[in-house]
């Protein structure tokens, strides 16, 4: 969604001067009557990039947003970062307005120019603290698209596997991921004879983001699906479809209610295709089908009883299983 603001001639002024400049870092920007004005300028103090983030926090507030664009590397055509600060304490409408404009305000200003965009909620993720952390995370799980980063993940499985004991074990994403102790242990009992019904919710604790078992509740009907998934926190869960399939037909479920925190969304929207590898890997769940969802209550129980119940009786192959092949089909079946 856009929010049809643009850029005014000042912030375009202000940033080629900030482009030019071997003097400053760069500039606070924010919204101001429909359109995008310049606040201020931050020098260029030091060599580091990281020691003149200090100067950054007498220009933020707890509850006002602003968008931050400064120079990481001064030295290159595309050297820039374009961060969106939204404190969880700004109003709602003004939260609305700098997310759905960020796009526009880097493309307005040049897309080549930037190497990287984030989404900030708290004045301490711009300390340089802050950033080393941000820096960690982002060797973790790069910010690439929906798309990509499905992709990316799923290719480096591949990788793994196809390149056998003798392929070079480096410190991958996956491994790289914070897991509490027992996940696997309590991931694994959705393979086992007689898990239909099972549901594994997970979840992150912030700030330290590490991932946790929220609850795993045994039985439960796909009609009590939306009811039992947590109507108020973002979520990636593993449901055992109740089938009379032999093998486990397993969902994976991201769902994140409206009322999520931004920080939430970010991370568990970054971070759900490696759980979802973590699963398979350190558990052996081979997910049959993935589902995204705003709020449980939008997961079509229907559709998906429909759908695993062609599949159990063998008139459908599985095509979405993270293995990537389908199995025949059993005979004697109906």
């Amino acid at each position: 969604m856009q929010s049809g603001i643009s850029a005014s001639q000042d912030l375009l002024n202000w940033f080629n001067n900030v482009v030019s400049s071997p003097t400053l870092r760069g500039l606070i920007a924010g919204i101001e009557k429909e359109e995008l004005i310049p606040f201020c300028t931050i020098p260029l103090k030091s060599p580091s990039f990281l020691d003149d983030l200090q100067p950054l926090q007498n220009h933020l507030t707890p509850a006002k947003a602003a968008y931050i664009l400064l120079k990481t590397h001064p030295e290159e055509s595309n050297g820039f970062v374009a961060i969106t600060y939204v404190p969880n304490a700004a109003p709602v409408r003004e939260k609305t307005l700098f997310a759905s404009t960020r796009l526009t305000l880097v493309r307005e200003l040049g897309v080549e120019r930037f190497r990287e965009q984030v989404f900030v909620t708290e004045k301490e993720e711009v300390t340089k603290q802050g950033w080393e952390r941000h820096v960690a995370h982002s060797e973790l799980a790069a910010p690439l698209t929906v798309e990509e980063t499905d992709q990316a993940g799923l290719r480096e499985v591949e990788a793994r596997e196809t390149g056998g004991t003798g392929s070079r074990k480096g410190h991958t994403k996956v491994d790289a991921l914070k897991k509490e102790d027992g996940l696997a242990e309590g991931l694994r009992e959705l393979t086992k004879e007689g898990s239909g019904g099972l549901l594994v919710q997970l979840k992150f604790d912030l700030p330290d983001e590490t991932l946790r078992l929220a609850s795993s509740t045994p039985s439960v009907s796909p009609s009590n699906l939306a009811s039992t998934l947590s109507q108020n926190d973002p979520r990636l869960s593993f449901y055992s479809f109740p089938s009379i399939s032999p093998e486990p037909q397993i969902l994976y479920i991201y769902t994140c209610p409206t009322a999520s925190k931004v920080k939430e969304r970010m991370m568990y929207s970054t971070s759900k295709t490696f759980t979802r590898l973590i699963a398979q890997e350190s558990a052996g769940v081979v997910v049959a089908k993935s589902i995204e969802a705003s709020d449980p209550s939008d997961i079509d129980v229907a559709e998906l009883e429909k759908e695993f119940g062609a599949k159990a009786s063998g008139k459908e192959q599985t095509t979405s299983t993270s293995r990537g092949f389908a199995r025949p089909k059993r005979a004697g079946k109906r």
